[in-house]
């Protein structure tokens, strides 16, 4: 009877195996027809932010890559709004409704490097390190060439979460310029400022002496914005100073790191700021105002502006005005010449791969993203098709940098084609493949900006100090990220909210200074320094 019911529960534990094994052949086979469309492409969802001139499910460039690639794009699109894009993003990851592929725009969203840390170890990014080494020849070479962004890229553990933008914007390198209305200084007879003390001597010319001629004293010597860190006045003028690190107030000495804006030379630098505020030759304004009162100022038809902070004048007049402003030379000041430097390729993502994404959707997006790591690739994915967005250089045609063979000329057409993934696909332009753009000669016209931005930015080009606190490579420790981010939001805020006090005299730089020092102290100034030298003394061993 034992060996009756034993044979019984065989046979029943085989059909039921038997039924596993087939429903999950069955399963294989729904989930591999998934994964392809009735032509064959494989289905690849794609987070993406998309503007107002591009429509990418009928984009042409997508169009290429489904056919040269074998895709099927599903989008899942986001405005170019940052807080929207960046609170889209977080909500599909903390639901776990995240797509298999990440396409972001740096400067709109991106995954910063503890967001690669942190997704990276729990799975939903997966390492990169394979698919790059067999698919991906061109992100190869490019890793292996390229130091400073292989430092970014590659994490602490030896892993690629994820890949970031190779967009060596020369003008960006230096985004804190200050542009000066040469207009009016050549109706004042007034020589271009050298040092801080002639430049308050201008600025004083342009408060008292009627520069736009309506017999009004409605001129503003000098104005800013706080829309973004390169609208503010501070750096620009701080840099004679002391050396102005805009995002971490860090710099290095012989190899010690140390916090710049608890200082003497920092104080000095208030108090030269000060002077100008007292005097009514910085608009209050710059300490408030965003970015369309900015622009409203610098476009108004009466020409009230003398001088303004930014990476180019687009930021703060758009209409005619902007040609009447040329980049001012750093200043030179008591205790230096400087420019606020930042290394374009901003350290975290914006290409990556979840652990949704089938195997064969990880390859063809590698390879699809090894693409764009061409000049021919990046050409197509941004600028779009040659003939409509795009042609060859002409004889008589003049790169942005005189002295390199140009490379491609953009055509601007009135309607926008619809050919091109735009910012989202600026995966590969170096220095070099952007120095080789072609502009018009005339840098006072529209088809002249980038030559105009170009040679604004040799002004300021090698004026960093030679020792830099490499913040955009720094890969900090898990261990110390929640403190470290406690102690920069609470001290860089401090910092701007008191600068902005001193300047405007809300605080005395006489009387007030000790106390400031002491709380920067109390904030944990000491150890956000300490923080800092460790990962810098391991960026240096590991490099």
């Amino acid at each position: 009877m034992r060996g009756k019911k034993m044979k019984k529960l065989m046979v029943l534990l085989i059909s039921f195996s038997m039924v596993i094994v087939l429903t999950a052949c069955n399963s294989d086979k729904e989930t591999s027809e998934e994964q392809t469309d009735s032509n064959g492409k494989t289905k690849m969802t794609v987070f993406m932010p998309e503007s107002d001139t591009v429509d990418l499910e009928t984009n042409s460039f997508t169009k290429f890559a489904e056919e040269e690639f074998g895709i099927n794009f599903q989008f899942e699109t986001t405005s170019m709004d940052g807080a929207a894009a960046k609170e889209r993003r977080q909500i599909s990851l903390a639901s776990g409704d995240y797509p298999d592929v990440y396409f972001l725009t740096e400067w709109v969203d991106q995954f910063k490097a503890n967001d690669l840390l942190k997704y990276g170890k729990q799975g939903v990014l997966i390492p990169l390190n394979d698919l790059i080494e067999e698919h991906a020849p061109n992100l190869q070479k490019v890793l292996e060439e390229h130091e400073e962004f292989r430092k970014i890229t590659v994490a602490p553990d030896g892993n690629i979460y994820g890949i970031p933008q190779l967009e060596e914007c020369f003008h960006c390198t230096w985004p804190n310029k200050m542009w000066i209305n040469t207009d009016w200084l050549e109706k004042l007879d007034l020589s271009i400022p050298e040092t801080h003390e002639e430049f308050k001597n201008v600025l004083t010319a342009f408060n008292e002496q009627d520069p736009n001629g309506n017999g009004k004293s409605d001129e503003i010597p000098l104005s800013g914005s706080i829309a973004l860190p390169q609208h503010s006045i501070i750096p620009f003028l701080m840099n004679g100073f002391i050396y102005d690190d805009v995002d971490s107030k860090l710099m290095v000495q012989d190899g010690k790191v140390e916090f710049v804006a608890n200082k003497v030379e920092w104080k000095e630098g208030l108090t030269y700021i000060r002077s100008l505020y007292e005097e009514g030759l910085i608009d209050p304004g710059a300490f408030t105002q965003n970015q369309d009162a900015y622009l409203q100022l610098g476009n108004n038809t009466e020409m009230l502006l003398g001088a303004a902070t930014s990476i180019h004048p687009w930021e703060f007049t758009n209409n005619e005005n902007q040609y009447a402003y040329d980049p001012l030379t750093p200043l030179k000041g008591p205790h230096g010449q400087y420019a606020s430097y930042y290394y374009p390729v901003v350290q975290g993502a914006t290409f990556a791969i979840t652990n949704k994404a089938s195997e064969e959707a990880q390859i063809k997006a590698i390879k699809l993203l090894d693409y764009m790591f061409t000049e021919e690739g990046s050409t197509r994915a941004h600028f779009g098709v040659e003939g409509e967005d795009w042609i060859k250089p002409e004889e008589g045609d003049v790169a942005i940098n005189e002295e390199v063979e140009p490379n491609l000329k953009q055509l601007h057409s009135d309607e926008p084609t619809n050919n091109a993934w735009g910012a989202s696909a600026q995966y590969y332009q170096t220095r070099e493949y952007r120095d080789g753009w072609v502009q018009a000669e005339d840098i006072y016209t529209d088809e002249g900006f980038e030559r105009r931005l170009q040679e604004a930015t040799y002004l300021y080009e090698g004026k960093e100090p030679d020792e830099l606190f490499p913040f955009w490579a720094i890969w900090y420790p898990e261990n110390v990220q929640d403190e470290l981010a406690t102690l920069e939001t609470n001290i860089l805020d401090n910092v701007e909210q008191s600068s902005v006090q001193f300047i405007t005299g809300e605080l005395s730089i006489e009387d007030d200074w000790d106390d400031y020092v002491a709380g920067l102290e109390s904030l944990g100034v000491g150890r956000y320094v300490e923080i800092n030298q460790e990962a810098y003394n391991q960026y240096l061993e590991a490099n």
